[in-house]
């Protein structure tokens, strides 16, 4: 047996590396009729069938509750690092960011679609405003790597997340869960499921998390990058015969916190009312150590969601069928500080305002013969969306602005206008500084999206599959933008006033001078704004071989394409896009071991993405930087493998691996100094991974015993001509951006003989690395103040649970 171990335990290791596939095979073969005591069936629905992980030809990593515990991750920016491949972007709760395999869609708000899928039981999460919610009640989570237009439809061409929640069963169930931590941490949960009567079943779950906050305010002390919100879900299911339930949810979430603060990189000393123009990188400070402060007026992050679903579930004979019925509505604010500091002079903030309520309806048929396995059905997809993008500063930031850019020099103006104007009326006790400036635009958008799907798996022979599917999806969107002048009432009054004493008769500026036009969205629009409609049509196929060679190793190649609709910049009038379409051509291997404990799967794939459409930062033309749509293909090929070995019950090892090398194939920036791009990486590393172990120790009577822990590694960012001017990439005297990055996280949890009660402690980061996770040059070329985001330092916390 040890020499078996030894040889499996080298396939394992040279597959991780990419070169394992010939050596593991024969490791493989004697394994036929052992048994799998050790390794549990994991049952996906990747398919939008119930099926074993292992049945499944798509590269699927499945997060369980055990990795949901191990990284005490409390909703999905949680398992960043932990699933290779999936980099979530979680610094603003209301306004993440999902990639797959290197692709993710910019933020234009709500005038696009994300790339990435998130679905939470079949319905998906139209807007990334309310797609990172709090874990509630979650059972597991599949993350299909690669196109799922044909199975999950529109807008997951990067692939998907599926979100599991349990549902409500027969037997009595009760959890509660409580944990304290570092940083004021406090997180509650309770469970309740309970059987009424002989048809219905009832399941209540909830959560509240709330936290101080890891940084502080160095000017007023207050914590920053607080925590606070809470969940609630309620599910009743009924049994109505034999052949038909349903399944009533009603799911709320409320977050209401600060907004992440900006961390400037610009040095401020006290009494300074200025900050030197241009930004001079050597002055430039490490932002882990720098001074933090936050003055943004009015300073939230908040989301109220409440969303009702009804499935229904109706056996005709052979064939199965559902109902999706989904409501959902959802507002966010989001007002956040832009310039880093706290002067007036350069006071920036921004504030996203969303509210949305959109409605889904799907009829699902399902059915299987001894040659066919085939899934069918119809949906409807409907949306309101309404936004608005905020800007604010104060007369004494026009002024600084009309100062570095110039603009008091091409108006004749020999003073900062606001300042020089104060000066003069002193004596009078009238003063023009300090005075709001808000500029704001207004979106609205309805859409509309129809689709018919069909998926058939033909079982060719015992060992041989062959599945192809087809998704027809029609979308509409119409789309508004409205922006008039900007907001400045108590300057208004003032130069009113001003202008009716006579005062400007005698002053050497003219009062037209303090009435320009906007800075930051300067296309106007007529009084009920610019409207525009457009439709969208796809056909996605997908096609798949799959060829058992024995009953525990399956190989497997497919192609298949994803589609994103086009859209609308919300802050670019008029801009409009097509839609976006991968594909990608993949084969891999899925394989069991059963009496050595150990699952390999890994594939290999290549893609081409057409006509991707990315928001980017043009600060180049010193002027007022400018947020353009610009338009690339990329191509990418990789390498994906998931690996569990179980030698001995009480031991468990994971690895996951995700190589990449992703490039331009054809992209030219916009802007007044363009690059060429085509050729140069895109900027995702070649390498990310995510190691673990645990053991257990039986105690016998009292309980057990687990030490576990999880590692992740993500390589250096491969960096382009333009990545350091958008803030991806940057070498700078005292800290760089995109260097690799690791995070190591434990946990030692004891649990009773029954499972009813159960205490644990657990640190994350515990090697206490923080990086600098990107540098946002908004006003960089504005003010002179670029400021950074940093990761989260070690935090440790104690957890007690019990369960009936």
């Amino acid at each position: 047996m040890s020499i078996r171990r030894n040889r499996v335990a080298y396939a394992v290791v040279t597959a991780l590396t990419g070169a394992g596939f010939a050596a593991a095979t024969p490791g493989i073969a004697v394994a036929q009729e052992a048994t799998a005591e050790r390794i549990e069936e994991v049952l996906v629905t990747a398919q939008r069938r119930t099926q074993s992980l292992q049945d499944v030809p798509i590269a699927i990593q499945v997060v369980d509750g055990t990795l949901i515990k191990d990284v005490a991750a409390e909703n999905l920016g949680d398992l960043n690092g932990f699933v290779p491949g999936l980099v979530i972007s979680d610094g603003s709760p209301t306004q993440p960011r999902y990639a797959i395999r290197g692709i993710q869609t910019g933020d234009f708000g709500v005038g696009t679609d994300p790339a990435v899928g998130v679905y939470v039981d079949g319905i998906y999460a139209a807007r990334s405003g309310a797609s990172l919610l709090a874990f509630n009640d979650v059972e597991r989570i599949e993350v299909l790597k690669g196109p799922q237009g044909t199975l999950f439809g529109r807008n997951s061409a990067a692939g998907a997340i599926s979100i599991v929640t349990h549902q409500p069963d027969d037997e009595f169930h009760s959890l509660l869960r409580v944990r304290f931590g570092e940083y004021g941490k406090q997180y509650y949960e309770g469970m309740l499921n309970t059987p009424i009567g002989d048809s219905l079943a009832l399941r209540i779950n909830g959560v509240y998390n709330k936290s101080d906050g890891w940084l502080d305010d160095t000017a007023t002390g207050q914590n920053l990058m607080p925590e606070k919100n809470w969940a609630g879900r309620v599910a009743l299911r009924w049994e109505l015969s034999d052949e038909t339930s349903a399944t009533l949810s009603w799911d709320h979430d409320d977050l209401d916190q600060l907004a992440r603060p900006a961390i400037g990189i610009i040095p401020v000393a006290t009494g300074q009312t200025q900050i030197p123009y241009p930004a001079d990188p050597a002055t430039f400070i490490d932002p882990r150590k720098a001074p933090v402060y936050n003055d943004v007026v009015g300073n939230e992050e908040s989301r109220q969601l409440d969303q009702v679903n009804l499935f229904i579930d109706h056996t005709f004979g052979s064939v199965d069928f559902r109902s999706s019925t989904s409501w959902r509505q959802f507002n966010t604010v989001n007002r956040e500080d832009e310039d880093g500091t706290n002067l007036i002079a350069t006071y920036f903030d921004t504030a996203n305002i969303e509210d949305n309520r959109s409605f889904y309806q799907e009829f699902k048929f399902s059915g299987r013969t001894d040659r066919i396995d085939w899934v069918g059905g119809v949906s409807y997809y409907k949306e309101k969306a309404d936004q608005i993008s905020d800007t604010h500063t104060f007369t004494d930031g026009i002024d600084t602005l009309g100062t570095n850019l110039g603009i008091w020099d091409r108006l004749g103006i020999p003073f900062p206008l606001y300042a020089g104007t104060s000066a003069f009326l002193e004596p009078f006790a009238v003063s023009l500084l300090g005075l709001p400036w808000r500029e704001a635009m207004v979106n609205r958008g309805d859409f509309e999206a129809y689709a018919a799907f069909g998926d058939v798996i033909w079982h060719v022979n015992d060992r041989t599959n062959l599945t192809f599917g087809l998704r027809y999806t029609h979308d509409t969107k119409k789309f508004t933008w409205i922006n008039g002048a900007h907001e400045t009432p108590e300057l208004d009054q003032l130069v009113a006033g001003l202008e009716q004493a006579g005062f400007f008769e005698e002053f050497p500026i003219p009062v037209e001078a303090y009435r320009f036009s906007d800075i930051v969205f300067t296309a106007d629009t007529p009084a009920g704004g610019l409207t525009d409609k457009d439709s969208w049509d796809d056909v996605s196929p997908r096609l798949v071989l799959d060829y058992k060679i024995n009953p525990n190793v399956m190989v497997f190649g497919s192609l298949a394409k994803g589609y994103k609709a086009g859209g609308y910049n919300s802050v670019e009038v008029a801009s409009q896009f097509e839609n976006e379409d991968v594909w990608n051509v993949e084969t891999g291997i899925k394989s069991v071991i059963p009496d050595a404990g150990v699952v390999l799967n890994a594939s290999v794939y290549y893609y081409i993405y057409d006509n991707k459409q990315a928001i980017t930062l043009d600060d180049a033309s010193g002027d007022i930087p400018r947020y353009l749509i610009d338009t690339s293909d990329e191509e990418a090929w990789g390498i994906d493998v998931d690996a569990q070995w179980r030698p001995v019950d009480q031991f468990t090892l994971y690895a996951n691996v995700a190589y990449i090398d992703a490039k331009y194939k054809d992209k030219t920036t916009l802007g007044d100094d363009p690059l060429d791009l085509s050729g140069e990486p895109t900027g995702e590393p070649y390498l990310s991974a995510a190691l673990g172990a645990s053991y257990e120790w039986a105690l016998g009577g009292a309980g057990g015993l687990q030490l576990s822990g999880r590692y992740a590694y993500r390589g250096k960012s491969r960096c382009n001509a333009d990545s350091e001017r958008q803030g991806d990439c940057a070498l700078q005297s005292v800290f760089e951006v995109g260097e690799d990055t690791q995070r190591l996280d434990m946990r030692l949890a004891w649990t009773s003989m029954n499972d009813a009660f159960g205490l644990a402690a657990y640190v994350t980061n515990v090697l206490d690395d923080q990086y600098v996770t990107g540098i946002n040059n908004l006003t960089t070329n504005t003010f002179g103040t670029p400021f950074a985001s940093i990761s989260e330092p070690r935090m440790w916390g104690v957890e007690a649970t019990v369960s009936f």
